[in-house]
């Protein structure tokens, strides 16, 4: 399994952290069941914190002109028509994904188009399945507007763990379903807003993955 290159510092310095303090340990207090626990425990906590830096290669093999991908590892948590403030300013359906720290955290695009809007806001790090979150937590919006002109917002939200979003595009730049448009460490959530006309294909507390799962289709244009 790959490792995603946004763990790949993080990784060496807890490798470096807990190898100093499994030394220091057998250093001043020998070999015993305390060092021995200690240790054990170090290497569960290395290889979570390495699965969770996974970069599984994939790639979508369906209908990429009207299906909406899901953009993230995890499970549905919200599917509802709601008023969307920041950019639509109007109604649209929002579908959520909650990842847990277990889930692979690469985010993809959920569709082929161009970037034209991005905007990172701060804010708080409450647990990230809750409704507001996607309101008040530290987040990041990106817009993608799709060649026939339907546009697709996407929120990568920060949740109680996750204390930072990366988001790789800018505006102008092109988005395609196969490409990452991000990474959120440890728990956190991802949003969809979709227009009112798209055929929801997931359901409540699904698990979804992210670049396979195909969330909604939009309707066919004549």
């Amino acid at each position: 399994m790959k490792l995603h290159h946004e763990g790949r510092s993080e990784l060496v310095i807890l490798f470096i952290i807990l190898s100093v303090i499994n030394g220091a340990l057998v250093y001043f207090f020998g070999k015993n069941i305390f060092t021995y626990v200690v240790l054990s425990a170090s290497v569960v906590f290395f290889f979570i914190v390495l699965n969770f830096y996974r970069s599984p290669f994939r790639r979508f093999k369906g209908d990429m002109d009207n299906s909406i991908v899901c953009p993230a590892d995890g499970r549905i948590v919200a599917i509802e028509e709601v008023f969307e403030s920041e950019y639509f300013k109007d109604n649209r359906l929002q579908v959520s994904v909650f990842m847990s720290p277990l889930n692979v955290h690469a985010n993809w695009f959920p569709v082929n188009g161009t970037v034209i809007f991005k905007k990172h806001h701060n804010g708080r790090f409450q647990a990230a399945y809750l409704p507001k979150s996607s309101v008040e937590n530290e987040r990041s919006t990106v817009v993608i507007r799709r060649d026939d002109g339907v546009e697709v917002l996407m929120r990568q939200i920060a949740g109680a763990m996750a204390k930072r979003i990366v988001t790789y595009p800018e505006e102008g730049e092109r988005a395609h379903i196969d490409d990452h448009m991000g990474f959120i460490k440890l728990g956190s959530r991802v949003d969809l807003f979709l227009p009112l006309d798209t055929k929801i294909n997931v359901t409540l507390d699904q698990n979804v993955t992210g670049n396979q799962t195909v969330i909604g289709e939009l309707p066919q244009k004549i």
